[in-house]
Parts: structure tokens; C-alpha cells; sequence
């Protein structure tokens, strides 16, 4: 026994057991790293859309998609690091609110003591959107169509109608949150090429984004990209298909992931879109559109849902100092929240119809946007838009037939004279 026990002993000592016993001790810590890796692996599967039980049901519930992205897990053991990497983005809500007409300005033959102007000289810039401010803080985005020019130009073009503010007006936006501008329209020149530009001027140094013509924008929203599109359309019509085409493939190229459009579109006074209308609107929605606009027939029109996208033909009048009595002074905001998941935005219906008046009191314009309280005003606005989307296509009763949309909404303290 004790010359067994010597020889154990001897052998301990060499360095043959020595090397062995090293290398049983490196294979042992290399399987534990492996076995913590497995079980990471795991753990990040189970927490993946594709996990089974629980994370799995809790999805479907909810409706909401995890997809992976960004989520990085690292062990390591003397000083050798060993990692696993898997992806998680959240969902991204994006809400956006919609207008017609802004004209912030006023024609030179126009009575001035009932102009936009003078209220502008009497009241300050905060006053306009004073009423619909709330709403469009609350929103993600607010996109208007600015019919008019911030301009010192004294060259004014042979028309009709010509309509221009100091650029100082600009702040009526400002001070009303909104953050982007359609330029694409038959008033951004009414002072000449230097009239627009003066107005893109205004605009960047009050941090507004505009687009229009063949001027595009791509912006980060709540770090979504936001393609923005404006056409112009009265006189060329679909001969304004190739540009709406281009403009969208050059936002998706520079990486927009929503893509709203916005067409100077149609004919004045009518209520029901024309054909030019319709096709463009839907060949929109085709090249990759997820919403769509239109203004200039200064009248409300209806509103079509199409390959489940939403296209509204006309948003009427708004903020407008192209006319100080209109015959008709219904409007609306439209609104739209979007979701964004890495797969693209997804299909909804969650929309929301704002019905307003383009002023406060009832029997001229004061230039001051007012959502509708009265419950029989609201209603008579509803089904006015209602009537007039029925006229196009029946895409749009299950809104209008389901109370629960029409959703009432906080205007605040609202201002009247």
C-alpha cells in the first residue's frame, strides 16, 4: 500500500500529470462558456417573435411586432469575450396632423382694414392658430399647404389674385406648431421666382420643413424617416404622373419609411374629385404613397380608403387670407396615426376626423381656425364629408357608420370674438 501510494505520489509530480491535468482544466472552462452561451441563446430565443409559449401569446394579444435589432449580450473569461448578438425594435406610433389652405397674407386690392394683415398688426401671430394650437402640439407632425408668399417683393405677377405677408408672418406657423409646409401651389409665386425663394427663406429660418414641386423631403420623426411630396397639377394634370413617380422612388431612396403626399389638385368649388383627381390619387398610392392630400378646390371633398391607404381629395380652406367672407366655412383637420415596425407601416384604420370652421365667429372670416363644439355643427360637418366620400366610392361608410371614431377631441380654451 505504501509503495502504491509512493508512486501516486511521484507521479503527481511530474510534469506529464501536470500537462494533463492543465489541459482537463482548459477543456472543463471552455464547455462551461459554451454551456453559458447555449443558454443565453436561449433565453434571447425565448424573448424573439419567434419564441414559443408566453412572449409568443402576449404578442398576438397585443397586436404589437418585436422585431429583432439591437440588443447585444457579451460574456467573457480571461479576457477572451464571446458574443451574441440579436435584434429588438419597438413599434413607432406616429401621429399626423393635416390642413388646407394657409394663406397668411392678403391681395393688395383687398380692403385692408378687413385683411389678414391688419389682424395680424392688431393681434400678433400667436392669435390664428390660438385654437387649434393644442391639437398640433399633441401630434407628431403638422403638415399645411402655405398658398401665398413671405416676400418683400414689389413684382407682382398679372393675375387675378396675388397674395403676400412679410416674411415675418412666417411665426403665425411658428407659434401654431407646425412643422412642414406644401409649396406646390398657384400662389408660391405670385411675386415672381424671388417670392418663393424669399418664402423658402422664411421658412428654413423658422425651422420649417417645405416641399413641392421637385423639391423634396425626407425628415426624421421620432426616428422615423418621413418622406414628404408636393405636386402641383391644375394645368398639367397627369402629364404630372412621371414626376409624382420620380418623387417618391427619390424619397424611398434617401429612405423614407412613410410617405405622404400632398397634390394641388382639382377645380374650384366642386365637391366631388374629377378623374385626373382619382387616378393621381390612387397612381400615388401605387408607386408607394402611405397617405394622401389635396387642396385648392377650397371646398371640403371626400375621402377614399384604396389599397387600404387613405386619400383625402380636399381639405378645404384653413388659415386663409384669400377671402374675408367666404360663401362656405366649413373645414377640417384630418389626422392619421401610423405605426412603424421594421417591417414598414402597417395596415390601420386609425384615423380621426377633426370638423372646424376657418373662423370663430359665424358671419365673416377672422382668420382664426375653430374646431367645432356644437355637437349639431359637428354632426353637420361629418356628414357633409360623409355624403361627398359616399359620392366617390363606399370605402369609407365603416368610419362614419362606427360612432366610436368620431372621437371627441380637447380644444382647449377657444377663443372667440
Amino acid at each position: 500500500m505504501d509503495k502504491k501510494r509512493k508512486k501516486t505520489n511521484i507521479y503527481k509530480k511530474s510534469k506529464y500529470y501536470k500537462q494533463q491535468r492543465q489541459r482537463m482544466l482548459v477543456i472543463a472552462g471552455g464547455a462551461g462558456i459554451l454551456v453559458l452561451l447555449l443558454l443565453i441563446f436561449l433565453i434571447v430565443r425565448m424573448l424573439s417573435p419567434e419564441g414559443k409559449g408566453a412572449s409568443a401569446a402576449s404578442s398576438d394579444q397585443s397586436g404589437t411586432e418585436i422585431a429583432e435589432e439591437n440588443l447585444t449580450i457579451e460574456t467573457s473569461e480571461d479576457s477572451e469575450a464571446a458574443s451574441d448578438t440579436a435584434t429588438v425594435s419597438e413599434p413607432v406610433s406616429l401621429a399626423v396632423s393635416l390642413t388646407g389652405d394657409c394663406t397668411l397674407g392678403t391681395d393688395e386690392n383687398f380692403d385692408y382694414s378687413t385683411s389678414l394683415n391688419a389682424y395680424y398688426e392688431s393681434n400678433g401671430s400667436a392669435y390664428f392658430f390660438q385654437n387649434v394650437r393644442s391639437i398640433f402640439e399633441q401630434d407628431d407632425l403638422t403638415i399645411v399647404n402655405m398658398e401665398g408668399t413671405l416676400t418683400t417683393s414689389a413684382t407682382r405677377e398679372d393675375k387675378l389674385y396675388a397674395f403676400k405677408a412679410d416674411p415675418s408672418y412666417v411665426s403665425i406657423l411658428t407659434d401654431g406648431s407646425v412643422e412642414a409646409a406644401n409649396l406646390a401651389n398657384n400662389h408660391s409665386q405670385d411675386y415672381g421666382q424671388q417670392s418663393l425663394e424669399d418664402t423658402k427663406t422664411a421658412l428654413d429660418g423658422a425651422g420649417i420643413t417645405h416641399f413641392g414641386y421637385d423639391e423634396t423631403a425626407v425628415i426624421d420623426v421620432k426616428g422615423v424617416k418621413v418622406g414628404l411630396v408636393g405636386i402641383y397639377e391644375l394645368y398639367d394634370h397627369m402629364e404630372r404622373a412621371q414626376q409624382l413617380k420620380d418623387n417618391i422612388a427619390k424619397v424611398k431612396e434617401e429612405g423614407a419609411q412613410l410617405v405622404i403626399v400632398s397634390f394641388h389638385w382639382g377645380n374650384e368649388k366642386e365637391t366631388v374629385p374629377d378623374s385626373n383627381q382619382t387616378q393621381l390619387g390612387h397612381m400615388a398610392i401605387d408607386a408607394g404613397a402611405d397617405l394622401v392630400v389635396g387642396h385648392h378646390p377650397h371646398v371640403l371633398q371626400g375621402i377614399e380608403k384604396y389599397n387600404g391607404k387613405y386619400i383625402v381629395y380636399s381639405l378645404g380652406n384653413f388659415c386663409f387670407g384669400g377671402n374675408s367672407a367666404p360663401s362656405d366655412m366649413d373645414t377640417m383637420i384630418f389626422q392619421q396615426t401610423f405605426t412603424i415596425t421594421s417591417e414598414g407601416v402597417q395596415t390601420d384604420d386609425n384615423i380621426n376626423i377633426i370638423p372646424c370652421r376657418i373662423s370663430s365667429v359665424y358671419d365673416y372670416n377672422n382668420y382664426q381656425p375653430t374646431p367645432c363644439e356644437d355637437g349639431e355643427e359637428k354632426d353637420r360637418i361629418l356628414a357633409k364629408i360623409q355624403e361627398r366620400s359616399s359620392a366617390i366610392s363606399d370605402t369609407m361608410d365603416f368610419y362614419f357608420q362606427n360612432s366610436s371614431t368620431l372621437e371627441d377631441t380637447d380644444t382647449a380654451d377657444v377663443y372667440t370674438e
